[in-house]
């Protein structure tokens, strides 16, 4: 009986501590595994250039190998993230003032965008 006690009571932690973070954020955004992905498991990534919170550096080009985490006209802030305005006026979703972008190499559970560029670009991690 005590071991039954102990697993629900983990499970409760565990579905409380998962259910709080997921409520204040996008719901196309999922932890998995200790990190960032879309609803479909691809990975997310986040960009040392960007230096401005909430502004994304990465255009033309870079905006199509690095493709954008879109945000739609009536996404709203939610938590840590954010929907930023891109230069082309689009919008995108941003954690922790850091825009979010996909490695258009990767497919679902792929992560190999993880250290491109000289080691500029990493996995988003909550």
């Amino acid at each position: 009986m005590r071991a039954r006690t102990i697993l629900i009571s983990a499970a409760i932690v565990a579905t409380t501590g998962s259910f709080a973070f997921g409520a204040e954020m996008p719901a196309m955004v999922k932890m998995t595994n200790g990190m960032l992905t879309d609803a479909h498991g691809m990975t997310l990534y986040v960009f040392d250039n960007d230096k401005e919170a909430n502004k994304s550096a990465c255009n033309g080009m870079c905006a199509v190998n690095w493709p954008v985490l879109k945000a739609e006209a009536s996404d709203h802030d939610m938590g840590a993230f954010k929907v930023i305005t891109r230069d082309d006026g689009s919008k995108q979703w941003a954690y922790k003032g850091k825009p979010l972008y996909y490695w258009h190499l990767d497919k679902a559970g792929d992560t190999s965008g993880d250290g491109r560029g000289n080691g500029v670009w990493h996995i988003a991690k909550p």
